[in-house]
């Protein structure tokens, strides 16, 4: 139970029940179980979002062409689905596109080591003009086929399809994470680089991988996307990055890496879809989702600085008292 209470995600689930109970005080009508189950529901594009982006931040770097991908793969299946094309062509054509983009973001930020921010915004802008070439500068709409039986397909009280297959995922990165040896050298990575790759960790290798994976998982965002909505705009996806992000730190992954889990980037994928649901039921217009969001990802961002801070004083203490007490020994031993 005491590392459990210690787990950096508790806090977060901390903060969104908090969240739930100060909404439900000032309207009791959001206590229903459908508007708080509609809560999970609506985060099932930010947690795709949120594990993909969750593997590269724990590796110490960034992606924010994840929301351009989602918009570029949404745009795709929509294309494919006018088209007559199975679901499964269009899943094969999310992923595979992800991949694409990943393994590209990967190898210009691992064995080119260009700073993945710089790096991941170029690609940011050459996704968002393919997805004007792809739809011709057009919102894509007019789905055919059983794409959009899927978008709201509930399966089981009330829970959505698209979000159980979610939560499956976040738990099999979690698996992968904390249980085999491949998983875990994502987080010696961002840990420490340098110390990884003297134990025979391949740094680079893991850092690419990493960004595959992000890719993918944001491939599979747009197909959610392009079937929850039925219409994929032109500005799809855009600001979907800077969300994901701050679930992820929201949910207790350190942006200098090496620290976190997928349970965190699970809940704090629901606390910021949350957000907008939540204002409507204070009374607040949707007009201060950004302005909040924007709000919460600063102070989440200073606190995380402030702790690694705090960590780093607190590790170079003990080390300094260590130091000192075995002086002090050898002085004892001496005399």
């Amino acid at each position: 139970m005491k590392n459990l209470l210690k787990a950096r995600w508790m806090s977060s689930l901390i903060f969104l029940v908090v969240l739930f109970i100060i909404t439900g005080i000032v309207d009791p009508s959001f206590f229903k179980y459908s508007s708080i189950i509609g809560c999970f529901n609506n985060a099932t594009m930010y947690t795709l979002l949120a594990i993909g982006i969750a593997f590269v931040i724990m590796t110490g770097e960034i992606d924010v062409s994840i929301g351009a991908t989602l918009g570029l793969t949404a745009a795709m299946t929509g294309l494919i689905a006018q088209q007559d094309g199975s679901v499964v062509t269009m899943i094969a054509v999310c992923i595979g596109v992800g991949a694409l983009v990943g393994l590209v973001n990967g190898l210009g930020v691992a064995l080119f080591g260009v700073p993945s921010l710089i790096f991941t915004l170029g690609t940011n802008g050459i996704i968002r003009g393919l997805i004007f070439l792809v739809s011709d500068g057009r919102t894509v709409e007019n789905f055919n086929g059983t794409i959009g039986a899927y978008g709201n397909k509930v399966l089981f009280a009330e829970i959505t399809l698209f979000y159980t297959i979610a939560i499956a995922l976040v738990a099999i990165a979690h698996i992968v994470l904390t249980k085999t040896r491949k998983g875990k050298y994502f987080i010696a990575v961002g840990d420490n680089a340098g110390g990884a790759n003297l134990v025979g960790i391949n740094v680079k290798s893991t850092k690419l991988l990493a960004y595959v994976l992000c890719g993918m998982f944001a491939g599979l965002g747009g197909f959610v996307f392009a079937s929850k909505y039925g219409q994929v705009m032109t500005v799809a996806g855009n600001g979907y990055e800077m969300t994901a992000i701050a679930a992820c730190v929201l949910g207790g992954i350190s942006l200098s890496g090496g620290l976190g889990n997928m349970i965190g980037a699970a809940i704090g994928a629901v606390i910021m879809a949350s957000i907008s649901r939540l204002l409507v039921f204070i009374g607040l217009p949707p007009t201060y989702d950004n302005t909040i969001t924007g709000i919460m990802l600063i102070v989440i961002v200073v606190v995380d600085a402030l702790a690694q801070r705090r960590s780093i004083e607190m590790s170079r203490r003990k080390r300094l008292l260590s130091r000192t007490a075995t002086s002090a020994t050898e002085g004892g031993l001496e005399a």
